[in-house]
């Protein structure tokens, strides 16, 4: 009988640490510049970095929606890759260079 309590007790501990870790994630906004589909496909890739598991950036709203794994990557060094294509964040602005490199329609300055 000991045995038992003791191999559920093990299986119920395992399956409260794969459940905490599996929402270990955390959502995040962020106002992101652009105007088209064409953003949206470079800010979403930009964005997808390890430990990232969702971009979707909105053409209405302009807004990130970003959910990933703060132990592995951080807010920051997303937006920081963002603005690296060329697209500004409420943090990061894109270089000149890189904004210049977008296509006429991804301008929004």
């Amino acid at each position: 009988m000991k045995t038992i309590k003791f191999f559920i007790a093990i299986v119920a501990l395992t399956f409260s640490t794969v459940i905490f870790a599996a929402n270990a994630t955390k959502t995040e906004t962020i106002k992101v510049s652009g105007k088209c589909e064409t953003c949206k496909a470079r800010i979403e890739k930009a964005a997808k970095v390890d430990g990232v598991t969702k971009a979707d950036w909105s053409t209405k709203t302009k807004v990130l929606t970003l959910v990933y794994d703060p132990a592995k990557v951080k807010s920051d060094d997303v937006q920081k890759k963002i603005a690296a294509v060329g697209h500004d964040t409420a943090k990061y602005k894109a270089t000149a260079a890189a904004y210049n490199a977008l296509p006429g329609c991804c301008k929004y300055r």
